[in-house]
């Protein structure tokens, strides 16, 4: 096992990118995402492996059963759910795209893909959902269950929050008036032989 230790917050979308590139960098065919405070179950990352053989990506929903979140606020419930809203309405993104829970078929994704998102807190998992639609790559969904925190505190703070949603609004707005800055360069064509 291989721990990342980094100095001081840099945001959580930079530790995603950072184990995305390592993961290259390491060789790695597949590689799974995940929080360790156990909301995400580790028994379902099996799961997330098989159907990654024949999806790009595989995400983790919410939104697939009912009764996912077990325990939950309304208050945190209604900010996911309004989540979800947003990124569907305003980006198209029908999968559940704000959360971790992801595995990623590294043979099949380009690594440049993943140099496109500019995030690097919250907002990295559906700028990155964002680009992976708009390339055209398959993605999967799991219907996964979300119990309450029981230890450790939520990263997402109000100042947060507020970042996420004006880079939502920003997003959108790029994608409105410059889609391709979201879509990987089509390979260049080989020169001409003058010969």
């Amino acid at each position: 096992m291989r721990v990342i230790h980094r100095a001081g917050k840099s945001g959580i979308g930079s530790a995603h990118l950072e184990g995305i590139d390592l993961a290259y960098a390491q060789g790695y065919d597949r590689l799974v995402t995940l929080d360790c405070d156990f909301t995400h179950s580790p028994s379902l990352i099996p799961e997330f492996l098989r159907r990654s053989e024949a999806a790009d990506a595989v995400v983790g929903s919410r939104y697939l059963e009912r009764d996912s979140l077990p325990g939950w606020t309304m208050v945190r419930r209604s900010l996911t759910t309004v989540g979800h809203m947003l990124t569907k309405n305003m980006l198209g993104i029908s999968q559940d795209a704000t959360g971790a829970f992801r595995a990623y078929n590294l043979n099949r994704l380009p690594r440049a893909l993943f140099q496109l998102v500019q995030s690097k807190g919250y907002a990295f998992f559906f700028e990155s959902m964002l680009i992976l639609q708009r390339n055209g790559f398959a993605i999967a969904e799991i219907p996964i269950k979300l119990p309450a925190r029981t230890a450790g505190n939520s990263k997402m703070s109000l100042v947060e929050i507020q970042r996420s949603v004006s880079t939502l609004f920003s997003l959108f707005m790029q994608d409105q008036t410059n889609p391709g800055r979201f879509r990987l360069a089509p390979p260049s064509a080989a020169p001409k032989d003058s010969g």
